[in-house]
């Protein structure tokens, strides 16, 4: 597996919530019919820390492969949410070990 993290900087904690309902109505709207570039998408989380005005977008993937053209598509999107923030780096990792309960 792969992952891709975006990091976000900058949200005032007025913002945090408005962020938070957009992307989450954005993800809850295109997770049953994904835009072009990231049907593979197997996961999605958002990590925020309200205190230090940052948070994490993270998407997994099967393949090598799929996360290039996910992170592609990612790439021409705007942050959603509204108000504050931006994107500040974007890492992709290998998930060697991956465990849930």
């Amino acid at each position: 597996m792969y992952a891709r993290i975006a990091t976000f900087e900058g949200a005032g904690s007025d913002d945090v919530d408005k962020i938070i309902d957009g992307v989450k109505g954005q993800v809850d709207e295109q997770w049953a019919s994904p835009p072009e570039g990231l049907e593979q998408v197997k996961e999605m989380m958002m990590l925020v820390d309200r205190e230090n005005h940052r948070g994490l977008g993270i998407t997994f993937y099967e393949t090598e492969a799929d996360l290039q053209r996910g992170d592609e598509t990612l790439n021409r999107m705007s942050p959603q949410g509204g108000g504050g923030g931006e994107r500040t780096g974007v890492a992709f990792y290998e998930i060697p070990i991956h465990k849930t309960r």
